[in-house]
């Protein structure tokens, strides 16, 4: 499978989410954050906002709940129209539960680990879920700068998927950018999110191209 590029709307005009979520119309996801200011320092959009967007948007919607009680509310985000919903580790007490409930709506389940949460806890889950979502920044705020410590839990990751012979995507969200994709994607990464990276270029589109490019060519280099 090639690289899949999911723009993180965070760094979008809020004010022009509908039209800023056009030019990202050739992207693979659009990465939504949820941000409840419990789970992480911040705040963004809630249930209404995702159903709307999932209404207007061109591409697959890929939310990201740094939310505390995933438990309770990331069911709701599927039947938001979400065709990812992505919930953290941390924030789960039962996370094959919600895992099973999740697919069972008819969506793709990721989990999510903050940096300095080890991943070797959840590898015995592999099966349960499909894709972990490895941060490569502290979560809460965009435009923050890659954590290269994070390269070593990337390929623990993607040995543990390789070895157990799943089809589980690995996700990296934070500080991707043309200087750090190639390395990322290396580690053993196949989806990417990019928020300032993406809507910070003169050419939004041309920049989703050339991310995807420069990953696809390091998993070639890679094979």
């Amino acid at each position: 499978m090639g690289a899949l590029i999911n723009p993180s709307i965070l760094s979008a005009d809020f004010a022009n989410l509908e039209r800023d979520l056009g030019r990202i119309a050739h992207a693979d996801f659009a990465h939504v954050d949820v941000m409840d200011n419990h789970f992480v320092p911040n705040l963004t959009l809630g249930l209404p906002v995702v159903q709307r967007l999932a209404e207007v948007s061109p591409v697959p919607l890929d939310v990201h709940l740094m939310i505390d009680d995933a438990d309770r509310w990331a069911p709701q985000y599927a039947e938001a129209g979400a065709a990812s919903v992505t919930f953290h580790a941390e924030a789960a007490q039962a996370p094959v539960r919600l895992a099973r409930e999740l697919r069972g709506a008819g969506v793709r389940v990721g989990v999510a680990l903050r940096p300095a949460s080890p991943v070797e806890p959840f590898l015995d889950l592999l099966d349960e879920i499909d894709m972990v979502l490895v941060m490569t920044v502290e979560p809460g705020f965009g435009g923050q700068s890659f954590i290269e410590g994070m390269l070593p839990k990337i390929r623990r990751t993607r040995a543990a998927i390789d070895e157990a012979g799943l089809d589980t995507w690995v996700q990296v969200d934070g500080g991707v950018a043309r200087d750090t994709i190639a390395r990322v994607a290396r580690a053993g990464a196949n989806v990417f999110v990019a928020g300032s990276a993406v809507y910070g270029a003169d050419d939004v589109a041309a920049e989703i191209d050339e991310l995807r490019r420069r990953a696809d060519a390091a998993h070639t280099v890679q094979a």
